[in-house]
């Protein structure tokens, strides 16, 4: 018999996802028209999920992807096809300067039956996420999400490169999936692993792999716990970070956030590993990892890896002449009529802010809620400024947690312009998202 690790709570998870130890791929701008595009089609239509072993199947909107491989560099034109009977808004998470692709800016609801198009330059390698869920609270059933991979010219060294995409769900006392944005009282959470109730991995003693964790979840901050093995932490929501070990082997991972890691193989054959989730619930044994029974893929293990290959975000950020502000998340929020449902949101409303291209901004973001907030930036990455303002953490990211009562700060250097969205939303499965702009002239 095993030892189950101890449960984290819901308050250790926030503190995780904002310490250095594991805090937390891809920009994609507009394309000017080029003589030759490679085609990605993302269609939305009617699918199912199996959410436990020999259940049946529920019936649930699914988002599929036609594309050759992309890499760094590639023009695009994308195709979003709506087969579901219901508008759908789709999101791409990971782009910066993506003017083309700017959910309720650029894009609008795409009607039932019909299809939207833009290009695309794929200006940086990494995991994105594409999902349907903007504009999709109180519908007929949780929206989906979808990996999108854009790899580097020079891939880094690894033996095999994995997807982990991550969902919950819940159920009604009728057994039937409820969506986010409503109430759902005490029901459990469901996860699934690339569309199953769990999932195996193999590896091969003395290999290197690389694994792509997306926190594909509503509104959930999650944690995953790699048993028993080194995880070098690689690259967060889609940008090269300096490479550092998960305390523990575990991830903290904010709703919408990607962590790309390297894990080192170095059991002997025939060996196995757990992959739990926590949620500050009862931990959910989510996946395994699990070695062949072949040789050793070399004699030894690979020395510590190289950082990936930068994807040109500055490598500074003067702070001294920053455009400052301070952004209130949370309930307090709401009645001051500052942010907006995204069906009522109003590109024309005026932004929260607005700075030259070229100059650096610090947001304040203050929780107010007394659940922790999601917030998510649109169009940049950002760093997170350490606590004294004199510096920040070695990594970018678009998506962070922030806990209740908590405040913390990001500056971001405003390189592209016009209107972007900012997103804010509390980690409870019924609470509203909510948006807002910013605009770089």
């Amino acid at each position: 018999m095993t030892d189950q690790p101890p449960a984290l709570s819901r308050r250790t998870l926030l503190a995780g996802l904002s310490a250095a130890t594991i805090v937390p791929v891809f920009r994609i701008g507009d394309a000017a028209a080029a003589p030759a595009h490679k085609s990605v089609v993302i269609r939305a239509a009617p699918g199912s999920v199996v959410l436990k072993p020999g259940a049946a199947a529920l019936t649930r909107p699914s988002l599929t992807l036609d594309a050759p491989a992309l890499t760094r560099g590639d023009e695009v034109a994308v195709q979003f096809d709506n087969q579901l009977d219901q508008p759908a808004l789709l999101t791409l998470r990971g782009l910066d300067g993506a003017a083309a692709a700017e959910p309720l800016v650029k894009t609008k609801p795409v009607p039932a039956g019909g299809t939207d198009r833009f290009l695309l330059t794929l200006r940086s390698a990494g995991t994105l996420m594409a999902d349907l869920r903007l504009t999709a609270d109180a519908g007929s059933a949780p929206m989906p999400a979808l990996p999108l991979v854009v790899r580097e010219p020079e891939p880094p060294q690894a033996d095999g490169d994995q997807v982990v995409l991550i969902e919950d769900f819940r159920l009604g006392e009728d057994g039937k999936l409820r969506p986010s944005g409503v109430d759902v009282g005490a029901t459990p959470w469901l996860y699934t692993v690339n569309g199953k109730p769990s999932a195996e991995f193999t590896l091969r003693t003395n290999g290197r792999f690389r694994f792509r964790f997306i926190n594909a979840c509503q509104r959930n901050v999650v944690a995953l716990r790699i048993e028993d093995h080194n995880v070098w932490v690689m690259a967060l929501d889609s940008q090269p970070a300096e490479p550092f070990l998960a305390r523990g082997g575990a991830l903290v991972i904010a709703a919408g956030g990607r962590v790309d890691v390297l894990i080192d193989a170095l059991k002997p054959p025939g060996s196995s590993a757990a992959i739990t989730l926590h949620d500050g619930g009862k931990p959910v044994p989510l996946a395994r990892l699990v070695y062949s029974g072949e040789p050793p893929l070399r004699p030894a293990p690979l020395p510590q890896p190289a950082p990936f290959p930068a994807n040109g975000l500055p490598a500074q950020l003067p702070l001294g002449g920053a455009l400052r502000t301070e952004l209130l998340l949370g309930a307090l929020v709401n009645a001051q009529l500052d942010w907006f449902a995204p069906d009522k949101f109003n590109p024309a409303a005026g932004p929260a802010f607005q700075v030259k291209r070229g100059r650096t901004v610090v947001l304040a973001l203050t929780n107010h809620a007394t659940y922790p907030m999601v917030f998510h930036l649109h169009g940049h990455h950002f760093r997170l400024l350490d606590r004294l303002d004199d510096g920040w953490k070695p990594f970018w990211l678009d998506t962070l947690a922030i806990d209740a009562g908590q405040t913390q700060r990001i500056a971001f250097a405003a390189e592209y312009p016009g209107l972007w969205l900012i997103e804010a939303y509390a980690a409870k499965w019924s609470e509203p998202r909510l948006v807002r702009s910013y605009l770089v002239t």
